[in-house]
Parts: C-alpha cells; structure tokens; sequence
C-alpha cells in the first residue's frame, strides 16, 4: 500500500536541508497511555512502574511528548502536522492494534510504511494474522520487542523462528529491540549475543536492531562486519547520546548499515531530535544514506505492494 510520495507529498525541507528523510519509528498519541502501555506495565514489579508511570520508561527521558498530545482530536493529523514541520517524508507504523494505523494508511498511503509487531507466544495464529495483514496492507516489515513479550521470549529462541522464516519467505526485514530494556523488565532476552544464532541459522534474513543495543554497541559493531544482512537503527535515542560506536562505524565501513529512527510520541518530539541532527559528526556521503537511502533499501519502497 505505502508508495514513495510525490513532489506534491513531501513535506518543507527540514532542518537538515533534505525533504527524503524516512522515519522507521514513528507513531500516534493515544488517548489512554496506561492502557496502551499495559502489556509492559503487567510485567513490571516495582511500585513506581505500577502506580506512578504512565510511559513504562519515562524516567529515562525530561519530557513525553505524548503526555501533551493525549486527547487529540485526530491523531493522524497530529503526527502528519509534526512530520511536515519537521521534514520527515515518511514514517514507518505498526497496524493491527486499535485502527489508527490503518486509517492513516488508508487516508494518506504515500506518508506511512505498515509494519506490525508480533508476539511468538501466539504461535501459528500469529503467522496467519501477518500474512493477513500482509495481504491487505503491503507490510514491509515484522517488528519484535522480545522483552515485552509475556511469557518473554529471548531474540534466539526457537519461538521466533517461525516469524524469521517467515520474514524470509516474504522478504521483508524484521526490526527487533536488542540491549539493555527501558522498562524495567528483564532484560537477558535482548543480550545482542544472542543475534549471532538469528544470523547463522537465518543468512538470508534482513534484521535491523532497534533501541541501541546498549550497553554492547561495540559487539554490534562488529556482529553487523560479520553479517551482510544485520543493520541498526537510531530508535528511542536523541541525537547527542547516538552511540560514539555506531557513529564511527558509520564513518567507516558501516555507512550502509545504520538508519535514522525516531521516537515520537512515545519518548522523543522530533523538534527535539532534528534540533539535534545536526551536531551528530556524520560524513557527507553518509547523511543521505542513514536518513533514508538505506531504510528506502531494507524496506524495499521501490517494490509495489
């Protein structure tokens, strides 16, 4: 369903002097933060998280910008406006949760890049429902929070390679947290060692790491020179806390393999982030590849749905 956007399409050039700037995570403010969050908060054993949070990980950040937003009239709208503002021509978002998603694919395809999140506790049923969704939206991409998953199933669990076959079987990529969790939840599921079977087992597999992998960015580094189809997005960071390793990596060797992700509503505003852009010491030849010439590659936007 999603296409490139047109001349027409795009939004005023951002701050950083291009208008093909691709987002691959981007998403809605939503009414009931609580409640939208529940399946992470159900987890968590800490007084704060239960009672006080309404973000699973807001300590970690000054400001939640979807604690503003919550209660806007059109959620839609409200991204697209900060999307525009901000120079972002397309954002990738999750469909098949509460039919947000769907509508902005629906009223503005050019815009948005449908992805869906799976959970490999469901089992066959949850083939079934992204190769439905698949069918009907032109998903471009399966993406996996394994410690958020309840039972949690670990990166390298037999669990999940189903959803990695099957991402092969579609080619399409597969976005999966790695490090160190914001939420207080156990965090041995996503030990970014444990991508290292994915890989081996998977060689045809197009896996992108999301949320840092912190504390084992160097590890990334070098599991990403070892596996032609492991890459690592910028997800949940602001652009001055862009791990020093990942940047040099990018400078190097690696320009292929980084991209640009964003946070917003959930922890970042894009103000705040394409503010920032800028003092990240990314070469020149490396900009039009992290901001969207690879996500435009890994997510196959040249290819009809």
């Amino acid at each position: 369903m999603s296409t490139a956007p047109t001349t027409t399409d795009l939004p005023a050039a951002s701050p950083l002097g291009t208008t093909a700037v691709i987002d691959t995570m981007i998403g809605f403010p939503h009414g009931d933060m609580k409640d939208t969050y529940k399946f992470i908060t159900d987890q968590t054993k800490d007084r704060q998280s239960k009672e006080q949070f309404e973000f699973p990980a807001e300590y970690m950040f000054k400001n939640v910008p979807e604690k503003e937003l919550r209660g806007s009239p059109d959620p839609v709208a409200t991204t697209l406006g900060e999307m525009d503002k901000w120079g972002i021509s397309q954002g990738m978002i999750n469909i098949g949760n509460d039919g947000t998603a769907e509508r902005a694919l629906r009223e503005h395809p050019t815009r948005f890049i449908p992805s869906v999140g799976a959970d490999p506790n469901r089992g066959v049923d949850e083939i079934r429902r992204i190769r439905r969704l698949t069918d009907e939206f032109g998903v471009r991409a399966v993406t996996l929070f394994p410690s958020g998953t309840f039972p949690q199933v670990a990166i390298n669990d037999r669990l999940m390679y189903p959803i990695y076959s099957l991402c092969c079987e579609l080619d399409i990529p597969v976005f999966c947290c790695a490090g160190v969790p914001g939420p207080r939840i156990r965090m041995a599921p996503q030990r970014v060692e444990l991508i290292d079977d994915v890989m081996y087992d998977f060689p045809e597999l197009t896996f992108v790491t999301k949320h840092g992998c912190e504390p084992w960015q160097d590890l990334i580094v070098k599991l990403m020179l070892k596996w032609p189809g492991l890459h690592y997005s910028t997800s949940a960071f602001a652009p001055r806390h862009y791990p020093k390793a990942i940047i040099d990596y990018a400078n190097t060797r690696g320009a292929d393999k980084i991209m640009y992700a964003g946070y917003f509503p959930m922890g970042l505003s894009l103000e705040r982030i394409m503010k920032e852009m800028p003092g990240v010491p990314f070469n020149e030849n490396v900009w039009p590849k992290f901001l969207h010439d690879n996500a435009a590659r890994v997510l196959k936007l040249d290819r009809p749905c």
